[in-house]
């Protein structure tokens, strides 16, 4: 473990994504998290999911346990809203799991992930769009998809990720949802087109492949991007969420 800044061994940062039964999404979720080490060499990175995919949260902190880590742990939840998963169940399995644990806020909404999402967009205009075929490469319509939530917060922060991704691409940017309460992604499309767009793409904002991402590739846009995956953007904004929790004015005192 690297030294920290203020003499002490730095806390170890475990990331805790949601899980998905997709083997390809805990291969997205490792890549992401070796661009963080990469970042930030010597620190100790741990990864874990809260269901559905391996190592869970218990067995991830079981680990750091026996490595002799059971001391301060930074616990970044790799969720882009508020919600149950980011506000309670996270937050209250690693406070009975581990001695000195502290969890983060989730990643967004934030103005390093509307930078991974408009480099994902370019991407997917330039190299491939849905089912294989070409997307346009003049899209005059842009809509963000997401997962949804059953939380009024992580509605307003899909919300605020939309108008952030709008104010960069300097057009107004619709969401929708492929789960959970909310407006309806293939509706928003619908919309989009009955607006005037001839051609629409779908922003993904999902960290990694799985389930609700193969529910975009059939709301009828025109093409949709990849998830944010690895983006450089995403491993910086898992550090500063990470330093955040470290920092003198709001570090708490298991990491003092």
């Amino acid at each position: 473990m690297r030294e920290d800044i203020d003499g002490g061994s730095a806390p170890a940062l475990l990331a805790v994504a949601h899980g998905t039964r997709d083997p390809s999404g805990p291969v997205a979720v490792r890549s992401l998290l070796d661009r963080v080490r990469a970042l930030r060499p010597g620190l100790r990175v741990a990864e874990a999911y809260g269901e559905l995919s391996e190592p869970s949260l218990e067995d991830a902190a079981a680990s750091l346990r026996e490595d002799g880590a059971d001391g301060p742990v930074v616990v970044v939840p790799l969720l882009l809203a508020r919600g149950y998963h980011a506000l309670i169940d996270i937050p209250d399995r690693a406070s009975r799991l581990l001695s000195a644990a502290v969890t983060t806020p989730p990643l967004g909404p934030d103005a390093l992930l509307t930078t991974a999402l408009t480099a994902r967009l370019a991407e997917s205009l330039g190299d491939g769009g849905r089912a294989g075929q070409a997307p346009p490469r003049r899209v005059d319509g842009v809509v963000l998809g997401a997962a949804g939530s059953a939380d009024p917060a992580g509605r307003e922060d899909v919300a605020a990720a939309a108008r952030l991704l709008g104010e960069r691409l300097g057009r107004p940017v619709p969401y929708g949802f492929v789960a959970a309460d909310g407006p309806p992604l293939d509706e928003a499309v619908a919309r989009a087109r009955r607006d005037g767009a001839r051609h629409v793409a779908v922003v993904s904002y999902l960290l990694a492949p799985g389930r609700f991402h193969g529910r975009m590739a059939d709301c009828g846009a025109d093409a949709v991007t990849a998830p944010l995956g690895a983006h450089d953007a995403v491993a910086r904004l898992v550090l500063r969420r990470y330093d955040r929790a470290r920092s003198p004015e709001c570090r708490p005192a298991a990491l003092a």
